[in-house]
């Protein structure tokens, strides 16, 4: 199911946020964006929607976003394994690249408390690893 808050923002401006944009987009092969949320949170409404325009932007295809519904209990597919406490949680894995092993390692992850956007947020992160 996906997260109709994950629908890019219209009035994002992406030439506001060039850096994190740039950014997304150099590591596109690389990984992978798993996303929980629920529409009928207020933070990931407040979020979301930006971080949709920003992948948007950075033109990451969508086989390389994977959205996942959570209910008002915060159960959903994952939870539990991915050890989800809050929403939004974005979760940045290393993309199926060939038999180097590393496919599905946890590279970084956004929690809703950050201090910053999820896209500037998530950019310096795989700056600083990748």
């Amino acid at each position: 199911m996906s997260l109709e808050t994950m629908q890019p923002n219209p009035a994002w401006d992406a030439a506001s946020y060039e850096d994190a944009v740039d950014t997304l987009e150099a590591h596109n092969n690389e990984v992978v964006y798993k996303v929980w949320g629920g529409d009928w949170c207020k933070d990931c409404r407040k979020l979301l929607p930006d971080f949709g325009a920003a992948l948007d932007a950075a033109s990451v295809p969508d086989d390389r976003i994977e959205e996942i519904a959570v209910d008002q209990d915060k159960q959903g597919s994952g939870v539990d394994e991915y050890g989800i406490e809050y929403i939004p949680t974005i979760v940045v894995e290393r993309a199926p690249a060939g038999a180097d092993g590393d496919e599905g390692e946890e590279v970084t992850r956004f929690v809703e408390e950050e201090a910053v956007p999820p896209a500037i947020w998530l950019a310096d992160q795989l700056e600083s690893k990748l």
